[in-house]
């Protein structure tokens, strides 16, 4: 098996087995006609914190799972693929501080679903491709503005007045996916420098002005030559003969 296969299939372990569980509670809770919403979060409540771990396995139904599966998947893979050094750090975080903030500043009501993990997610591809200014990164959040661009409308609850939607939770999570893309810019995959860079970078230091004065340091210059007492004298004589 060539190596990106193996690499592919790796990237895919780890979102598929968190999509299964989700599937595998749903359908319990479905034959079973449990209600496990109090696995949610509810903020400010010592009961709704293990919510924080739990919540993104509890949907309300097969629709509002179906929808979160699928992006999860997608963007899940692309963290493991792209930024596979950290990938698990950064899925870690962003689940539990967007847990952690609704349970700080969420409505009083239970607080369930993945989709605050999906846009934690989508937030740290797009920005982290930009900081890095690597190519195919900068492709990746292309694809993501494509295919989930219109997820930013999901923090305004006013659009969606009939639904009852955590918005904090996509809030938080896209601001969670924001900042650790600022936090982790200088880990994982970055953007190959090539010689002719290195060589910029170089004159640029040498013109930049690294010495007191600000020439560079350059000894050589003929700013910075030195004259002698004689030589001075010299000069003055020359001066006053020609005028």
């Amino acid at each position: 098996m060539k190596e990106d296969e193996k690499r592919i299939i790796h990237s895919l372990v780890i979102p598929s087995i968190l999509v299964l569980i989700m599937w595998a509670v749903r359908i319990i809770q479905t034959v079973g006609g449990y209600d496990l919403s109090f696995l949610g979060i509810y903020p400010l409540k010592w009961q709704g914190l293990p919510g924080i771990i739990t919540t993104p396995f509890i949907h309300s139904g097969f629709s509002h799972l179906i929808s979160n599966s699928v992006p999860l998947i997608i963007l899940g893979s692309a963290l493991f693929y792209f930024y596979r050094e950290i990938a698990f750090r950064i899925l870690v975080l962003i689940w539990i501080f967007t847990g952690f903030w609704v349970w700080i500043g969420g409505r009083e009501a239970y607080h369930i679903g993945a989709s605050g993990v999906v846009y934690g997610l989508a937030a740290f591809i797009l920005v982290s491709g930009i900081l890095r200014r690597h190519t195919g990164l900068m492709a990746m959040a292309l694809v993501v503005v494509f295919l989930y661009g219109s997820l930013i409308w999901g923090i305004f609850p006013e659009l969606f007045p009939d639904r009852n939607i955590s918005w904090e939770a996509h809030l938080y999570g896209l601001v969670a996916g924001v900042a650790l893309a600022f936090y982790y810019r200088k880990e994982g995959p970055q953007r190959k420098k090539y010689e002719w860079e290195d060589e910029d970078d170089e004159d640029e230091e040498g013109q930049g002005g690294n010495g007191e004065d600000g020439n560079g340091g350059d000894d050589d210059a003929y700013w910075n030559v030195t004259l002698t007492d004689e030589e001075i004298r010299e000069i003055k004589h020359i001066y006053r003969r020609n005028n």
